[in-house]
């Protein structure tokens, strides 16, 4: 299929089409000088999916893989898809930096996802899945099942399965029901005994049961058959003397763009509950079904969600390998990566008060999943709740997971008459819903909760804490590049600054006005805080190393993060490399700047690395004339190199001024920039080579290298394994 339509939308969007045409007139956009987000975040998704296929990495970790590929997939269409569905819908036209329209673009996406889908069910079909059976995990079918296996099967479905189903027909009584977002439906096709008409009707696949049903009666082997091949074949117990003509497994994919104004919303928490709402019916974008679909039902569901053939894809594998979490969570510890415990720095090892004399002492630099978040960042908050010196704590919250520490360490806090304040971002997409009751249950606790800068989405990972001391007051503040979750410190790397030094808490405290008080404050000392001055500040920084590199002085250039689209900085990269400036970027997943095109970015090199942990953190690095390295300067914060955070979000970045810690951040470079085993060199054309190596890779390196920093540590201040 060589091109691609888009359905109207239900609402329209002024707002949208404004903000649309602001791209497409930006001066620096050029094919020549970038290449294509979307096309960069598949090409991203295809090195995650290269780790499913990695016959190096333990058995359930590929199937994990294979999983998370497809989580990213899901993701995609929602966000991105679904966005240039409505610019196409809209009858906007707006140029991507490299030059292509929506239209253009989602046809180029087609073209890339289909092979993707291909080699996804390769790698389940022909690698995984013989692999599994080898090591005494079986994935079944209803035919690979024996008569016992069948009747338990039979009985557990009767029980568990049966009551919970509802199938829905379509008739002139009954029309077409609604589908939710990713949820997996069996569709029916029906026949009356007395009647030629054929009846559509559809079975929905149960989220709240398991995916896998294990056949085995004792349970004493791993043989599984799928949730949706059970109800599959047993859908005659649903209709009773009807006849079954077809029966095909479907899925859809629902536009998370959002549509809603929010910026001229009298009430934020209203407006971001009403896009919930809306959400749940938006458009569809992706009909997924099973291999040899039913045409007359194809057509039929076609019709009725108002899709063209360009949003379908036929799937040769498993509906949603997603589901494919429950098999990589089998205990099967030999087919896992071995378990690591993050190790505790002799800083935090003392309980009670003594973190904040460990910090007034030097400033603390914390490396997760590598040192423990638990014993570092997490007991900070804690103690600050529980200290009758601390009089206030302020912090920001993205993503803070489900029954977090941390919103019971400010509960607790607000509890014993402390002043707490909370910035709750409920504009952090797929997790407004879990933020909106966090947000409540802070306010009902007595924390003053606030949502942030109007118009701007709040992403700095930020908190202060106001101690009375006996000296007078004293700040401590924690700024860093990862969530307050304890559940992703496990295994997103990210890089945390606790500090009690005046020149940098007296910033923060600066920032917390801005966030609550529409400060309109512009001369921060140290930190770098976007929208106010990040932007101009990384321009002059990098500006300053073309320089240094032309009056014959030490320069260089290294960012590690993310994404990176943000013109500016890209054309001024390019112009610091052609002054002499070697530029070094590590970046996990899309990359906007071309590296190595002669005469325009030839010393300019993008490597993006993928492993057991995600790389999360963002370091940066200017050398600024400095004879040694480590003398340069270092930075991180909440901030990729993307539009977005710098000109339309509130992040804060924090210079690192302990010469200590600045030669820890110069070994965690000099380590990405040697690596071989997980590292891919991204082409000038966006494409991506592996490097070949069979070293242990960074990610066990550094746990090897952390381990050997920490010798002995009493166990009371381990954290438990993962």
């Amino acid at each position: 299929m060589n091109s691609v339509k888009a359905t109207a939308p239900k609402r329209t969007s002024k707002k949208k089409s404004t903000r649309a045409r602001k791209v497409q007139e930006h001066p620096l956009s050029s094919e020549s000088l970038f290449t294509n987000r979307e096309i960069g975040w598949l090409n991203f998704n295809r090195r995650v999916l290269a780790e499913a296929e990695d016959a190096r990495n333990p058995l359930l970790e590929r199937v994990r893989f294979l999983s998370i590929s497809g989580s990213n997939l899901d993701e995609f269409f929602m966000k991105r898809v679904g966005g240039l569905k409505r610019h196409v819908a809209y009858g906007v036209s707006p140029k991507s930096a490299d030059g292509k329209t929506p239209l253009f673009q989602l046809n180029e996406i087609r073209q890339l996802v289909n092979p993707m889908l291909k080699d996804q069910a390769n790698c389940y079909l022909k690698n995984l899945k013989p692999s599994l059976e080898k090591e005494g995990v079986f994935l079944l079918s209803w035919a690979e099942l024996s008569d016992k296996e069948k009747d338990s099967v039979k009985k557990y479905y009767n029980r568990n399965v049966f009551p919970v189903l509802t199938p829905l027909s379509v008739d002139p009584g009954h029309p077409f029901p609604f589908i939710s977002n990713l949820s997996i439906s069996l569709g029916v096709t029906l026949k009356h005994p007395n009647s030629e008409e054929k009846l559509f009707a559809r079975v929905k696949v149960p989220k709240v049961l398991a995916p896998w049903i294990c056949v085995d009666p004792e349970q004493t082997a791993l043989r599984f058959i799928s949730l949706l091949e059970v109800i599959k074949e047993n859908l005659s117990d649903l209709f009773p003397s009807m006849q079954v003509l077809g029966v095909m497994p479907f899925r859809l994919t629902r536009n998370a763009d959002s549509d809603q104004d929010q910026e001229d919303a009298e009430d934020l928490l209203e407006a971001i509950e009403e896009e919930l709402r809306q959400r749940r019916f938006a458009e569809v974008v992706r009909l997924e079904h099973g291999p040899k679909p039913d045409p007359w039902m194809l057509k039929f569901l076609m019709e009725e969600l108002e899709i063209t053939e360009e949003d379908v894809y036929e799937l040769p594998a498993m509906m949603d390998f997603t589901d494919l979490g429950f098999i990589a969570d089998v205990n099967l510890p030999k087919l896992k990566f071995e378990p690591y415990t993050p190790v505790v720095s002799p800083a935090f090892a003392e309980d009670g008060v003594g973190i904040f004399n460990a910090i007034k002492l030097a400033d603390q630099l914390i490396h997760n999943p590598y040192e423990s978040f638990a014993a570092s960042v997490e007991k900070f908050i804690r103690t600050a709740s529980e200290d009758p010196k601390v009089l206030a704590i302020k912090m920001t919250l993205y993503r803070t997971g489900d029954n977090s520490p941390f919103i019971r360490s400010l509960i607790r806090a607000a509890e014993q008459g402390k002043q707490v304040v909370c910035l709750v971002e409920l504009k952090a997409r797929f997790d407004e819903e879990r933020n909106i009751y966090w947000a409540s249950e802070l306010e009902n606790a007595g924390v003053h909760v606030v949502y942030g800068v109007v118009g701007l989405k709040t992403h700095a990972k930020t908190a202060l804490v106001v101690r009375q001391e006996q000296e007078g007051l004293r700040c401590y503040a924690h700024i860093g590049t990862g969530n307050y979750n304890v559940a992703t410190s496990r295994f997103y790397t990210d890089l945390g600054l606790l500090t009690a030094k005046e020149e940098i808490t007296s910033d923060v405290v600066e920032f917390f006005h801005y966030l609550t008080g529409r400060s309109l404050k512009t001369n921060y000392q140290n930190l770098l805080v976007a929208p106010v001055n990040m932007i101009s500040r990384f321009k002059t920084m990098v500006e300053r190393e073309a320089e240094h590199a032309q009056a014959g002085r030490p320069s260089q250039i290294i960012a590690k993060f993310n994404n990176f689209e943000e013109n500016d900085i890209a054309v001024a990269l390019y112009a610091a490399s052609q002054k002499g400036v070697d530029v070094d970027m590590i970046v996990r997943g899309f990359c906007c700047l071309k590296p190595g095109v002669p005469g325009m970015s030839d010393r300019i090199r993008v490597r993006s690395i993928i492993g057991r942990f995600l790389e999360h953190s963002r370091l940066f690095y200017f050398r600024n004339g400095a004879k040694d390295p480590v003398d340069g300067e270092f930075y991180i914060g909440s901030a990729d190199w993307m539009y977005r955070n710098l000109h339309a979000r509130v992040e804060a970045i924090v210079p690192i001024l302990d010469r200590n810690l600045k030669e820890k951040c110069w070994e965690i470079l000099q380590l990405f920039l040697k690596e071989k085993r997980q590292a891919w060199m991204m082409n000038s054309d966006g494409s991506y080579n592996r490097e070949e190596s069979n070293d242990i890779g960074i990610h066990q390196t550094m746990m090897q290298m952390a381990k050997s920093r920490v010798s002995l540590v009493e166990e009371p201040h381990q954290e438990g394994e993962h």
